[in-house]
């Protein structure tokens, strides 16, 4: 049977429970060949249940990629930043929110001429002058094409002398069809909506406008011309800072050659108030040297290999490791080495709960560096002690857990010295979830080309969210300075103007 082929559910469900079964018989059959190997090498009986142990905790890690909820939280745990928030006030009936936000718009309702006459008397009913019954209502108007004609008014002297014509819109391109709000719309539909073109183009169609997916193209491709100088100066921004946050994530780059998997990713780097996004072919040490350039600051990132390869390679950056990584793994670890888990999760939750005392940015930077030295040390050297004396079976989730915290030591450290390090890449995983949310549903770019205006978009899109920006509204403010040949400003600069 070809279960890749089969569509049937009934045929697919009964296959399944096969498979599952035949799975639960290869496991207890591994359990007892454990237990044979085990008594052959003369091992004690707890070292026969932590092995026992660890192979169900292979088989958890295995459904719960299958069927679990990805998620990191724990019972008793609403996030790795332990900090609670502090309780909302109950809410009081159930009354309409306030939209300061939205447009009045005032509609009278009269009675018709018929209906104006006395129930009592038979007299016509007068209109009493400021008296209304006013209730609100939200209402939606509709998404509307319409098609302008531009009639530049033309002037003449009666000298014979001098013709003039009055000024047409601002155009992307002598000629073009579509208006630059147009474009605007387009572009903000797909990398911040995450509306694929050809979904778009159905929208419209139902909307009353007749067009094609390469027209779409063609409009956001002319807006990232403009934008260019914008996005490569917000990278040299980003840059520019002493401590950058950069990760990586799946991009499929389409129309593959014989159905190889895509092998290119978006790579992000990250600043608190700005991030950009570079798509390369693969992930290696060269990729990453290509997307840091010739950065001499401190990159917080995770424990992927091609980063610890530049520090090889002579490049003058200095890496920083995130705590977030080492408590994913001693919550994998936790199901089937509770107690050893539990001291380390105890211990890292505490190193959260110190920078929950210090205000976020430069202004806290002087009481974080004490509290560091005072408190966040003292935790640490408990969790290296923990590292060193702990027991662990070998290959077991502990081992692994406790080996990749050792083998990051250097840079999990690092923020004691540094105030302006963070305690984890948060922030840059968190910018990439547009990124990620565009992968789910325009499943990556169709060209080169693509990936370019792709990452360019998403660059300005996320940078405006980070700083409190309406993202159309931002790009629209971006692309009128840019046809204006003027300088387009950032969006941190945006925010930051009074």
């Amino acid at each position: 049977m070809r279960l890749e082929n089969e569509t049937d559910p009934d045929i697919l469900r009964k296959a399944a429970l096969l498979l599952e079964r035949e799975n639960q018989r290869l496991v207890q059959k591994i359990f007892e060949l454990t237990r044979e190997l085990v008594a052959l090498k003369g091992e004690s009986a707890e070292q026969l249940k932590l092995r026992i142990a660890e192979l169900e905790r292979q088989l958890a890690v295995r459904n719960r990629m299958l069927f679990g909820e990805k998620s990191e939280r724990r019972e008793g745990d609403a996030s790795s930043e332990p900090t609670p928030e502090p309780p909302k006030p109950p809410q009081k009936g159930h009354g309409p929110k306030p939209q300061p936000k939205l447009p009045l718009v005032e509609v009278v309702h009269e009675h018709d001429e018929a209906d104006r006459m006395c129930p009592a008397c038979g007299d016509a009913l007068q209109a009493w002058e400021g008296q209304f019954e006013e209730s609100e209502e939200i209402d939606v108007i509709e998404r509307r094409f319409v098609l302008k004609k531009h009639k530049r008014q033309k002037y003449r002297c009666r000298c014979g002398g001098c013709i003039e014509t009055a000024p047409g819109p601002v155009k992307l391109f002598a000629g073009a069809r579509y208006s630059v709000g147009f474009a605007i719309e387009v572009a903000s539909d797909k990398y911040n909506e995450h509306a694929p073109l050809e979904r778009q183009v159905r929208k419209m169609a139902r909307e009353g406008l007749v067009v094609d997916s390469q027209t779409l193209w063609d409009q956001i491709e002319r807006l990232a011309r403009l934008l260019w100088p914008g996005y490569v100066e917000l990278a040299r921004y980003i840059l520019s800072r002493p401590v950058i946050g950069a990760d990586e994530t799946r991009w499929p780059l389409l129309g593959k050659k014989n159905n190889e998997p895509s092998r290119w990713y978006a790579w992000a780097i990250a600043a608190n108030d700005a991030v950009v996004y570079q798509i390369h072919e693969g992930r290696s040490a060269e990729v990453a040297r290509k997307v840091l350039g010739d950065y001499e600051g401190v990159v917080m990132c995770d424990g992927y290999a091609a980063y610890k390869s530049l520090l090889k390679e002579g490049c003058a950056v200095v890496l920083a490791h995130c705590w977030a990584h080492v408590r994913r793994q001693f919550v994998e670890a936790e199901q089937n080495f509770p107690e050893q888990s539990k001291t380390a999760l105890g211990l890292i939750r505490e190193l959260y709960a110190v920078e929950a005392l210090c205000p976020k940015g430069p202004e806290g930077d002087e009481l974080r560096k004490q509290l560091r030295q005072e408190r966040s040390k003292p935790l640490v050297d408990k969790l290296q002690s923990f590292a060193m004396t702990t027991t662990v079976v070998p290959e077991s989730g502990l081992d692994k857990a406790i080996k990749y915290m050792a083998g990051l030591w250097s840079g999990l450290v690092r923020f004691l010295d540094d105030p302006r390090i963070p305690l984890d890449n948060n922030h840059t995983e968190r910018a990439e979830r547009g990124v990620v949310l565009g992968r789910k549903n325009h499943y990556g770019s169709r060209s080169r080309r693509g990936t370019e205006v792709a990452a360019l978009f998403y660059a300005f899109i996320e940078s405006a969210k980070l700083n409190g920006l309406e993202p159309k509204a931002y790009l629209r403010m971006a692309v009128m300075a840019a046809l204006r040949g003027e300088r387009i400003p950032l969006p941190h600069e945006v925010a930051a103007q009074p």
